[in-house]
C-alpha cells in the first residue's frame, strides 16, 4: 500500500465514521475512545493473522506424538501480535446475528482481552453500552473492508494517530482541561533535532504518547531491519486518566513497549529517571499556575538543581521553569532534549530570569525555535522549542543557535499551519550545520536553497544566527530568537488584504450606524 493509498484511506475511514457519529446524538468527546477502541480491535485481528502463519511455521514438533505443540501467547508477543480469544475476534463481531446484544459483546471483547493481557487493564473502552446498536453495527461495517482487512505494517498505527489529530482539531479533549495530541509539524521538528535513536527516551507530560510513536517512525526510517524496541525503552508519565489509557493504546498498537503512568510530575518521580535519560521530549502544559510551592516532595526534588522559580510571597507563579529543569535532570552526560514551551518564558523574569540565566551558563541549551500562531488545534497563540544537548561540541559550549520560524510555515486551512516537508527538512539542515554534522538536505529543496543559495549555513536575517554567550549576556540572558536575528518583513501573498479592508471599512460603517442609533434613543428619553 503506498503512501497516497494510506492517506485516502485514512480519510475515507475518518468521513464515514464522523459522518455516523454527525447523525447521532454522541458529542466527539464522547465517540472518541470507543471508535479508537474499534481500530484496536481491527488491528488486533490483522496483526494476529499475520503473526499466526509465521507461529504455526515456526512452532516445534513435540518427538513423541510428531505433532506441533500448541501456539501461546508468548509465541504471539515475540511475532509481536496478540494472541486474541475467540470471542475479541473482530471477524467475531462482524458475524454476530441482528439478535445479539452487539454493545455488549464488545464490550465482553475489550474485558477478554485485558483478562490475557494484565498491561492493557482498565485501559480498553467498555461503554458501547452507550451507542445505538446500528451505529455500532454500521462503525464495525466501516472497519471491515477489504482494504481495511487487508492493511499490513503500520498502516493501522497511521490510521488511529490520523484519528487522534482529527478528533483533537475537534476539541474532544478540551473537557480534559488539557491538549491530548501535538500536531505532527511540531513533534516531527523535535524528533528531528534530536534523533532519538537508541536507549531511554523519556516523557513527563506524554498525553496520548505521540511523541513515542514518532520516535518508532523515526528509527525505522532510518534503519528499516532495526527492532525499534531493541533500540529504545520509553517511559511516560501523563497527569490525565484518559490521555494516559489513550497513550497505552497508542503503543500497543503501534507493537512499542513501554511503561506509561498516570501521575503528577510536579510531585512525584515516578520511574526515578534523573541523570538516566539519552532523550526527553515533551509538550507540558503552559503556564500551570497553583503548583503546591510548600509540598515536601516538591521542596527536596532532586530535578530541581537550579531551585524552585518562587515569588516574593513564597508561591511558584506557574509551572513553566519546573519542567525547563525537569527536562533538563533528566538528561545523562550526553543527553538531548527538545520540548514545547510557552512564548513567555523566554524573556520571564525574577526567580524565572536566575534560573534561566544558569541554565544558559551550563552551556547545554543548544538552540531555541519560534514557532507562530495556529500550529495548535485548540488554541492559536505561539510557542517555543527549546533544545537542550549535554553533549554538545566544546566549541559551540558557549554558542546557542537562534531560529526564529514564525514566518516559516504552510497553511492548511484558514486556523491551521503546519511545517511542509521542505521546511522541517530545511529547518533540520541549520541544527546539523551548527553541530558540524552532514545537512541532510536534497538539493531540489526550494526552501533551504532560496535561503541558502551557496548550500551551506549562514547567519540570515530574520531566520536564524549563532550567538554566543557575550551577546546573550548583553541582551540580558534573553532566549527570544527575535531579538538576535533582526526583523524579516514578509507579506502573505495568499492573504486578501484589499477585501479585509473593505470587511473593515463596512464593519466600522454598521458600527457608526448602530451608535448614531443608540444615539437617538438616548437622546429621545425624558428626563
Amino acid at each position: 500500500m503506498t503512501q497516497s493509498d494510506i492517506k485516502n484511506l485514512e480519510k475515507e475511514l475518518w468521513d464515514a465514521a464522523d459522518e455516523l457519529r454527525g447523525n447521532s446524538k454522541l458529542t466527539a468527546a464522547e465517540y472518541k475512545d470507543p471508535l479508537l477502541g474499534l481500530v484496536l480491535l481491527r488491528f488486533a485481528q490483522n496483526r494476529y493473522e499475520d503473526a499466526k502463519v509465521q507461529v504455526e511455521k515456526n512452532l516445534a514438533i513435540n518427538p513423541r506424538t510428531g505433532e506441533k505443540r500448541q501456539a501461546t501467547k508468548d509465541d504471539f508477543a515475540a511475532a509481536g501480535a496478540i494472541m486474541l480469544p475467540e470471542q475479541a475476534k473482530y471477524d467475531y463481531l462482524v458475524d454476530l446475528p441482528e439478535s445479539v446484544d452487539i454493545a455488549e459483546a464488545i464490550n465482553n471483547a475489550m474485558k477478554l482481552i485485558e483478562a490475557e493481557y494484565p498491561d492493557l487493564a482498565g485501559i480498553l473502552p467498555k461503554s458501547y453500552q452507550e451507542f445505538d446498536a446500528k451505529l455500532l453495527r454500521d462503525l464495525i461495517r466501516v472497519f471491515n473492508s477489504d482494504a481495511v482487512k487487508n492493511a499490513k505494517g503500520d498502516v493501522f498505527g497511521r490510521i488511529y494517530e490520523f484519528f487522534l489529530m482529527k478528533f483533537s482539531m475537534q476539541g474532544a479533549g478540551a473537557q480534559e482541561g488539557g491538549e491530548f495530541f501535538t500536531p505532527p509539524s511540531l513533534v516531527n521538528l523535535i524528533i528531528n533535532f534530536i534523533q532519538p535513536n537508541h536507549g531511554i527516551i523519556h516523557d513527563p507530560a506524554c498525553g496520548s504518547g505521540g511523541m513515542f510513536v514518532q520516535t518508532a517512525h523515526f528509527i525505522k526510517d532510518h534503519d528499516p531491519n532495526r527492532s525499534v524496541n531493541e533500540a529504545i525503552t520509553v517511559y511516560g508519565t501523563e497527569l490525565k486518566s484518559n490521555n494516559a489509557k489513550l497513550a497505552k493504546m497508542n503503543l500497543a498498537i503501534h507493537g512499542i513497549e513501554g511503561k506509561i503512568m498516570e501521575s503528577n510530575s510536579f510531585y512525584t518521580n515516578p520511574f526515578n529517571l534523573t541523570g538516566k535519560c539519552d532523550f526527553v521530549m515533551a509538550n507540558p502544559p503552559f503556564n500551570v499556575d497553583r503548583v503546591d510551592a510548600k509540598n515536601k516532595f516538591l521542596t527536596e526534588d532532586d530535578r530541581l538543581p537550579f531551585g524552585a522559580p518562587l515569588t516574593g510571597k513564597g508561591t511558584i507563579g506557574n509551572g513553566n521553569y519546573l519542567w525547563a529543569q525537569y527536562f533538563y535532570s533528566y538528561l545523562n552526560e550526553t543527553g538531548r532534549a527538545g520540548f514545547v514551551m510557552a512564548s513567555s518564558a523566554t524573556d520571564a523574569g525574577n526567580a524565572e530570569k536566575l534560573i534561566r540565566q544558569k541554565l544558559i551558563e551550563t552551556g547545554h541549551v543548544e538552540c531555541i525555535v519560534s514557532v507562530g500562531n495556529n500550529f495548535f488545534y485548540t488554541r492559536s497563540l505561539p510557542c517555543h522549542l527549546w533544545f537542550y544537548n549535554k553533549g554538545k561540541k566544546p566549541e559551540n559550549k558557549n554558542k546557542i543557535l537562534m531560529i526564529d520560524a514564525r514566518n516559516v510555515y504552510r497553511k492548511v486551512t484558514t486556523t491551521i499551519n503546519d511545517f511542509s516537508e521542505e521546511q522541517l527538512e530545511g529547518l533540520t539542515a541549520l541544527i546539523n550545520a551548527f553541530r558540524g554534522d552532514e545537512l541532510g538536505v536534497s538539493r531540489d529543496n526550494e526552501w533551504f536553497n532560496e535561503h541558502f543559495p551557496d548550500g551551506q549555513y549562514r547567519d540570515v536575517e530574520g531566520l536564524c544566527k549563532v550567538v554566543d554567550l557575550e551577546e546573550i549576556i548583553e541582551q540580558d540572558y534573553s532566549l527570544t530568537p527575535g531579538r538576535y536575528v533582526g526583523v524579516s518583513i514578509e507579506l502573505d501573498m495568499d492573504f486578501d488584504y484589499q477585501g479585509r479592508i473593505k470587511e473593515i471599512h463596512s464593519e466600522l460603517a454598521d458600527l457608526n450606524q448602530e451608535a448614531n442609533r443608540l444615539m437617538s434613543q438616548i437622546q429621545s428619553l425624558e428626563l
